[in-house]
């Protein structure tokens, strides 16, 4: 069960966030890397994993244009049909857009014919319905979400395996 990480980070949040996910997936028996979308890709892992989950930090309420031009232009050569999908973000406050930045991933993934997958409420606490986001400027949130990205990854592994193995 492989995982590609695949994000863009300005401050270094978003890609904390990632190697927290990715120690979630380890946990349950995964293998996970990271890809910032501003390095070479190694492709040949990409296309061979079974899934690929998708960081954005939220710049104006919404997914930053990087990710999105990324998506739309640069990933074009990945094999990205079938792989199971899920996605991640950070963000200032609340109400900044974090859930819009994922929504925004979610149609693009869908697009690129993903299974796009987040646990939901399914699995009681902590509930991600969409994809975890993590608070810079709420006090505290922003270390008291690491747990809740951790069982995101570990969920995001469980459902490779059911569907992978």
């Amino acid at each position: 069960m492989k995982f590609a990480i695949v994000y863009y980070s300005k401050t270094g949040h978003t890609k904390e966030m990632g190697e927290i996910i990715a120690e979630g997936i380890r946990k349950q028996g995964g293998e996970a890397r990271l890809f910032s979308i501003t390095e070479d890709m190694d492709a040949e892992y990409i296309n061979a994993c079974d899934g690929v989950i998708f960081g954005t930090p939220t710049y104006l309420a919404s997914t930053c244009w990087q990710i999105k031009k990324w998506l739309e232009e640069d990933s074009r050569h990945l094999k990205l049909a079938g792989k199971l999908a899920g996605v991640y973000a950070t963000a200032h406050y609340a109400q900044g857009g974090g859930d819009i930045a994922i929504m925004t991933i979610i149609g693009h993934l869908l697009v690129k014919g993903m299974l796009v997958y987040s646990g939901g409420a399914s699995y009681g606490q902590p509930f991600i319905h969409l994809g975890p986001v993590a608070l810079d400027a709420v006090e505290g949130h922003y270390e008291k979400s690491k747990a809740m990205f951790e069982v995101f990854g570990e969920r995001m592994a469980q459902k490779a395996k059911e569907l992978f193995a």
